[in-house]
């Protein structure tokens, strides 16, 4: 006996439902992708189930969006109204200059230049050579910045030298500055020019003057 004749309607069983589906929807899966082999015919199949999951079939090399465009040239029904026409036109322009821009940066960095023409090359050149200017000129900046830092830190250290042989002399002389205050003076000084004043200890040194031994006697 041949199996009888199922009534077309909703299913109301959800586990029914679902396997209903599933099976239903692998068969028109599976039939449009043997009409696409047997007939090489364009083929897209969209199907969305009742939870909102998307299953899709397309032909090779093709895709919905092909589709759509040819069933448009056939039909002379537009899709997509003016605005939604101008942003697709945007959309492909921007991707265009994005393409431009990966090729132009795999040149820059010598690749695929096999088949660029002399003025092309010519461009390139001119343009790595304009970089190379940019990178000298900002090279050139940062070294005069670091020469101007360079000199201000010479300065301080020149001004803080002379404050520490100052108190050193205050001290020999019998200045009011005691050794502790004066150590403690010292031990804030960094450390570099610590060393600095120990490789260069008369840099700055003024000989004490001595007490008129006349003024003994």
């Amino acid at each position: 006996m041949g199996r009888g004749k199922i009534e077309i309607k909703r299913i109301e069983n959800s586990t029914n439902r679902q396997v209903t589906y599933s099976k239903r929807k692998n068969g028109i899966i599976k039939k449009a992708t043997e009409i696409t082999v047997l007939c090489d015919a364009k083929v897209s199949v969209v199907i969305f189930a009742n939870n909102g999951k998307m299953h899709a079939y397309n032909s090779p090399s093709t895709s919905v969006e092909d589709i759509l465009n040819e069933y448009q040239n056939k039909s002379g029904t537009f899709l997509w109204d003016a605005k939604h026409e101008n942003l697709k036109n945007e959309i492909d322009r921007i991707k265009k200059e994005n393409d431009d821009m990966r090729i132009e940066l795999r040149h820059l960095s010598g690749e695929d230049i096999g088949s660029l023409q002399y003025p092309d090359l010519q461009r390139l050149e001119d343009a790595l050579e304009n970089g190379v200017s940019s990178i000298r000129d900002r090279q050139a900046e940062i070294h005069k910045m670091l020469e101007k830092n360079q000199r201000m830190l010479e300065e301080e250290n020149y001004q803080l030298n002379y404050m520490l042989h100052k108190q050193e002399n205050e001290l020999m002389d019998g200045g009011s500055i005691s050794r502790a205050e004066m150590d403690g003076g010292v031990r804030n000084i960094p450390q570099d020019q610590r060393d600095y004043n120990y490789h260069n200890p008369f840099g700055f040194r003024v000989q004490p003057m001595q007490p008129n031994l006349q003024d003994r006697v």
